[in-house]
C-alpha cells in the first residue's frame, strides 16, 4: 500500500509563524494611520480604545475560568484586548517610541501564546503520524500473511492437480498394457476401473 509522498511548500511552513508579526503589525500601522487622521492626544478616542480593550480582556479572563467558553475564546479575547491597546496607544501617542516598544512587547506576548497552540498542534500532529504508520504497518503484514497463505492454496492445488494428473495418465497407461484384465482387480476386491477399449495397432 504505497501512498504518494507530499511536500508542503515553504510558504505554509513560514505563514503560520509570522502570523502574530503579521497581526501585530497591522495594527501598529493602522493606529498610525489613525493617529496621522486625528486621533492624537483625543481623549474620547483614547478613552473608547481602553473600554474595548478592558471588555476584552475582561470577557478573556471569564472565559479562562470556565464560566462560558474555552480556551480559544479566552485566547482571542486577550489577543483583542492587547489589539486594542496597541491600537490605543498607536493612535493616542506623538512619538513612535511607546507604539513601537508597546508593538514589541504585544508581539513577544502573541508569540509566547502562539507557541503552546503550535505546541500542541505539533504533538497532535506527531501522535496522529505514529497511529497511522502503525495501522500501515498492520495492514501491510496482514496483507503479507493472506498473500503468503493464498500462495501456499494456490501451489496445493497445482501439486494436487499434478498428482490427479499424473494417477490419471498411470492408470490409462496401464490399461493400456496386454494382458491387463480389470475383472481380476473386482474378484480381488478392488474397486471396478472403468472400461477402456484396447486397440491394438496391428
Amino acid at each position: 500500500m504505497n501512498e504518494p509522498i507530499t511536500y508542503r511548500h515553504w510558504l505554509a511552513h513560514v505563514t503560520p509563524k509570522a502570523a502574530p508579526a503579521v497581526a501585530t503589525s497591522t495594527v501598529l500601522i493602522l493606529g498610525r494611520i489613525w493617529n496621522a487622521n486625528g486621533a492624537e492626544h483625543s481623549i474620547g478616542n483614547a478613552t473608547l480604545m481602553v473600554v474595548l480593550a478592558a471588555g476584552a480582556a475582561t470577557a478573556g479572563a471569564f472565559a479562562s475560568a470556565g464560566r462560558r467558553g474555552g480556551s480559544v475564546i479566552a485566547g482571542t479575547a486577550f489577543a483583542a484586548s492587547g489589539g486594542l491597546a496597541l491600537a490605543g496607544v498607536a493612535g493616542y501617542a506623538d512619538g513612535l517610541s511607546l507604539p513601537l516598544l508597546l508593538w514589541a512587547l504585544t508581539t513577544a506576548v502573541a508569540y509566547g501564546l502562539a507557541a503552546r497552540y503550535w505546541r500542541t498542534d505539533r504533538r497532535d500532529t506527531v501522535a496522529y503520524e505514529r497511529r497511522t504508520i502503525e495501522r500501515r504497518e498492520d495492514h501491510a503484514h496482514i496483507e503479507r500473511v493472506e498473500a503468503l497463505r493464498a500462495g501456499a492454496q494456490i501451489e496445493v492445488a497445482r501439486e494436487s492437480a499434478a498428482y490427479a494428473t499424473a494417477l490419471a495418465q498411470a492408470l490409462t497407461h496401464r490399461a493400456a498394457l496386454p494382458g491387463f484384465d480389470p475383472l481380476a482387480l473386482t474378484h480381488a476386491g478392488l474397486p471396478e476401473l472403468p472400461a477402456v477399449e484396447i486397440t491394438k495397432e496391428h
